[in-house]
């Protein structure tokens, strides 16, 4: 699917249209890589951990702004040693630093928009985005699914807890979950309802360009049927 959104450019012909001269691409500042930023086109790995996704990007021929909170994962990712892939520290909620419409899309998988805490913080992310990548570009997103808790005993109990102290708590919404996860005591995880992703999506200047389902263990799709999916694999186009 990252192939199906984002083709192979490697032999294709630079094109620097809309970037200003004699600037760089991404932050917009007066500096010697400015021509080697134009001919390259960008993409944004938000969220990219150890680079699994930048590695594909990359080898698709697209030069990779690899950004995620995490000092050690980024440390990973530089570990692969992958081609035109720059590794940026940064906040997702923070993307102040990128000037406007300067990368030709973004992608941000394995969930990572649900473990911005708070629906504020996600509407920022995504308007960040939106800024940052150009008219026409695509946006690549994964989320899980909330509702795919109905599924089983445990998940509708902790699917009635998030509801009942989204209730009681201000610091609470629907779908938020704090849980174990590979040894991290406390991973955070906010899950979508389709309706909820709509309305951000609406908010942040996004239209949905495609909407994929995925099964509950998120090893295919499963857009046929009424099967309750596990999570949601969506490309966003800027709206005009």
């Amino acid at each position: 699917m990252l192939a199906a959104v984002f083709p192979d450019v490697s032999r294709s012909s630079p094109n620097d249209e809309g970037l200003a001269s004699g600037r760089n691409s991404v932050t917009g500042d007066s500096s010697p890589t400015a021509e080697s930023s134009q001919q390259k086109k960008w993409l944004l790995d938000l969220g990219c951990g150890t680079g699994r996704a930048s590695e594909v990007l990359s080898r698709h021929g697209y030069g990779v702004l690899a950004v995620d909170l995490s000092l050690p994962m980024l440390q990973q990712a530089n570990a692969r040693q992958l081609p035109a892939v720059n590794a940026i520290q940064a906040n997702l909620v923070e993307l102040g630093c990128f000037a406007d419409s300067v990368a030709e899309g973004a992608v941000c998988l394995f969930s990572t928009l649900g473990m911005i805490q708070g629906r504020k913080n996600r509407r920022q992310f995504l308007a960040h985005v939106r800024r940052i990548v150009r008219p026409g570009g695509a946006f690549f997103l994964h989320v899980h699914h909330r509702y795919a808790a109905l599924t089983n005993l445990p998940g509708c109990r902790q699917l009635a807890s998030t509801a009942i102290r989204s209730v009681i708590r201000k610091d609470w919404e629907f779908g938020d979950a704090v849980y174990a996860y590979r040894g991290l005591p406390d991973m955070f995880l906010h899950q979508f309802s389709r309706r909820e992703l709509i309305a951000d999506f609406d908010a942040s200047g996004w239209r949905v360009a495609r909407w994929d389902r995925l099964s509950l263990d998120g090893s295919q799709i499963v857009n046929d049927g009424w099967k309750i999916p596990g999570g949601f694999l969506i490309v966003l186009s800027p709206m005009r």
